[in-house]
């Protein structure tokens, strides 16, 4: 049941949000991580300073864990994984550090990972962990 529900969500989403492939992407990951046992604690973290932002903040076993979700309708340009570039990875690191401090979570507790999504028929949706430090 709660499947059926979920696809018709999806299909609402696409029509909805056709040209926003990130928030179709940021649902699929949630709806990913959730299945995998994580718990979503925050969607969309941005700094009080603007200086950062998260799309998702997750409990995996005992680490506290930030995730960023690319989405790409197509891997032409290739994966999606690979726009997570240097200056991207400070930005969030720095909105990590943020809320990790007002969690007041220790920094050996941190994981980064990312979550690739293709939106091609059928979607591919990638949980890449660990990905940098």
């Amino acid at each position: 049941m709660m499947g059926l529900l979920y696809r018709a969500a999806d299909r609402w989403r696409q029509r909805r949000y056709a040209a926003n492939h990130g928030r179709i992407g940021e649902d699929m990951a949630h709806r990913l991580l959730r299945s995998r046992g994580c718990t979503v604690v925050a969607r969309n973290y941005r700094t009080a300073t603007g200086s950062g932002e998260i799309d998702l903040v997750i409990w995996d076993g005992g680490k506290l864990v930030f995730v960023e979700v690319k989405t790409r309708s197509s891997e032409k340009f290739g994966a999606p994984e690979t726009a997570v570039d240097a200056e991207k990875r400070e930005r969030v690191e720095r909105a990590a550090r943020d809320y990790a401090r007002r969690a007041e979570i220790p920094w050996k507790n941190i994981r980064f990972d990312v979550v690739s999504v293709v939106l091609s028929k059928p979607p591919r949706v990638e949980w890449l962990r660990d990905v940098f430090s």
